[in-house]
């Protein structure tokens, strides 16, 4: 199991009036032309500070309250992968390179400034020292030659430049081995757009949202997995009607048994069996990984990270359940299908009234402000780094951010063990 980290208030302010520090990251995925992660940019709380000093010092402070600077700690955020992080020009310097690790980083620079020499001198140290640069929000070239030559990405906000101004900047990096990043891609018809001009990687929500398919047809034992998702829910479940119900389902018997597997389970010998993986993992652990693989198969061929981030989601809303006075089980099952709807195609709306769910969850599930909503609706906000929209939600149910910020990482860590360790 991951290690805990935990995000740190600096009450030291001597201001009496003042709030704690309250430290936040979220990654968002990239993604590339299959659909794969690419990497993960990392947004901080705090990370539009007014000036470029107040930005380095924020991003220091709060890279080291998360532990980053250990490539170790990184890589439990990022799954391994690279991580994008915005940097403030003023942050070329020595001392990024003590809270971020190089070669796991690319930087986000926005070179709208005047290009000073200096500023290349500092970019190139920071290149030598094993970071890579995105040029952020790039919308003319030629750049000065110097600072193409050692950019790995240019970053483009799809939403706020014309498709003129993206045309002239592929013809300008025409011939160079630059990565073309589309960034606030939030539609699919945006994210074929910038396909079709030659993006290959795409930062955005656009696969969160349903593509509806004509004459689609229900996927293969998808009543049969139903029946399962009912009888788990079941108090005390009949652990032989649910044994046989997995076992006519080969698919759901492969991945459910290659989650429990995995060591997040700790099993000291191969489970090769339904009946065994019951008895060896308990009850309400065999519930949870019986659903978790019913999602898998839910999401047949969609982008797997829509089926990270369901996992994420389920196991935030289970490990606050308890906190809150609320059912876990039915806490994981709202935060595992709420994705649904981009996994299937469906809007919520269609989707909900098929599932074998709780009269509280499904309204929850529908998007009704419910108790058993609160957690779910602040993590929405958090995943894209809406942080008023965050504080407001935490105050209106009484939410603890500090608390919710640590539980996102751990679960990170935990959702990458569950996925990955068992493949």
């Amino acid at each position: 199991m991951a290690a805990v980290i935990q995000p740190v208030c600096d009450s030291a302010d001597p201001a009496p009036s003042s709030m704690p520090r309250l430290y936040s990251v979220v990654r968002q995925p990239i993604l590339d032309l299959h659909g794969r992660v690419h990497a993960y940019e990392l947004l901080f709380r705090g990370d539009a500070a007014p000036d470029g000093v107040s930005a380095l010092n924020n991003l220091i402070e709060i890279a080291r309250n998360f532990g980053l600077e250990k490539p170790s700690e990184l890589k439990k955020l990022t799954g391994k992968l690279t991580a994008f992080v915005r940097c403030p020009w003023q942050a070329l310097n020595e001392q990024l390179a003590q809270v971020l690790p190089a070669t796991l980083t690319v930087l986000e620079i926005e070179p709208n400034q005047e290009v000073s020499p200096e500023f290349v001198s500092s970019c190139r140290q920071m290149k030598a020292l094993g970071f890579r640069f995105a040029l952020d929000d790039l919308t003319n070239v030629p750049q000065p030659t110097s600072l193409l030559e050692l950019a790995d990405y240019i970053a483009l906000d799809f939403g706020r430049t014309t498709a003129e101004v993206r045309r002239r900047l592929a013809d300008g990096l025409c011939g160079k081995s630059i990565v073309m990043l589309a960034k606030g891609v939030h539609t699919q018809p945006d994210h074929r757009k910038a396909r079709e001009e030659g993006f290959t990687l795409f930062e955005g929500r656009f696969f969160l949202t349903p593509v509806a398919a004509r004459n689609r047809r229900p996927p293969v034992n998808q009543m049969l997995r139903l029946d399962i998702l009912k009888a788990l829910q079941q108090q005390p479940m009949d652990l032989h009607k649910v044994s046989q119900l997995v076992k006519r389902d080969g698919p759901l018997t492969y991945q459910l048994l290659r989650l429990v597997n995995s060591p997040l389970w700790g099993m000291r010998q191969n489970v090769a069996s339904i009946e065994v993986a019951l008895v060896a993992v308990g009850e309400n652990a065999f519930r949870r990984i019986a659903t978790l693989a019913i999602a898998s198969e839910f999401n047949g061929d969609q982008p797997a990270e829509l089926l990270s981030m369901a996992i994420l989601r389920a196991r935030i809303c289970e490990v606050m359940a308890s906190k809150r006075g609320l059912d876990s089980f039915g806490q994981y099952l709202l935060g595992l299908l709420s994705l649904l709807p981009a996994m299937q195609g469906q809007p919520m709306s269609e989707v909900a009234p098929t599932l074998p769910l709780s009269a509280e969850v499904l309204e929850a599930l529908l998007g009704k402000a419910c108790p058993e909503r609160a957690v779910l609706g602040w993590l929405e906000y958090f995943e894209r780094g809406d942080w008023a929209a965050c504080d407001a939600a935490a105050k209106a149910e009484a939410l603890d951010q500090p608390e919710l910020s640590s539980i996102y990482i751990e679960s990170v860590a935990w959702t990458e063990i569950a996925l990955h360790s068992g493949a």
